[in-house]
């Protein structure tokens, strides 16, 4: 079987929620319909999915919203990136669509807090105590000082 290749586009929406996993179709005809589902993911967070097992090709609708990295026996990481949906689509060796699913990129919702000062905004992680920590969507003037001094910390740790 050929290893699946990454081609990648542009397509923007709404952000649903739920969790599936890709549903495989072996033997599909072009005449049947693909299924589709839903995989959600947090932002900066990875999750394990299985394609259809004569996937080689995936496409991902937005690389900005999730990328994927492929693994082996069709294993596929899904890494959400920004905030929103986009799409996954597995396709055979042919060109068939296997299958197809919405990608759903939301916030993080456990230990973050979000303090809001007028149209600021400042988000921390309390595990147990309330630390910095940047989301998208905070201030820009907090996200860059407190990434800055993240920044500046691993510096120091790796002497580059």
């Amino acid at each position: 079987m050929p290893r699946p290749r990454f081609v990648r586009s542009a397509l923007l929406a709404a952000a649903p929620a739920a969790l599936m996993l890709l549903v495989t179709v072996d033997g599909a005809s072009a005449n049947e319909p693909v299924p589709q589902s839903v995989v959600s993911v947090s932002v900066d967070n990875a999750k394990v999915i299985r394609l259809p097992e004569k996937t080689a090709t995936v496409i991902v609708g937005n690389p900005l919203i999730a990328d994927i990295t492929l693994q082996r026996n069709g294993v596929v990481v899904l890494t959400g990136k920004s905030f929103g949906s986009t799409n996954l689509i597995a396709l055979d060796h042919k060109g068939t669509m296997l299958a197809e699913s919405t990608i759903s990129v939301q916030a993080p919702q456990a230990s973050i807090i979000t303090v809001q000062r007028g149209l600021d905004r400042e988000s921390y992680s309390c595990t147990p105590n309330c630390q910095p920590s940047v989301q998208l969507g905070d201030a820009q003037k907090y996200f860059a000082d407190t990434s800055a001094q993240a920044e500046q910390r691993r510096s120091m740790a790796t002497g580059k």
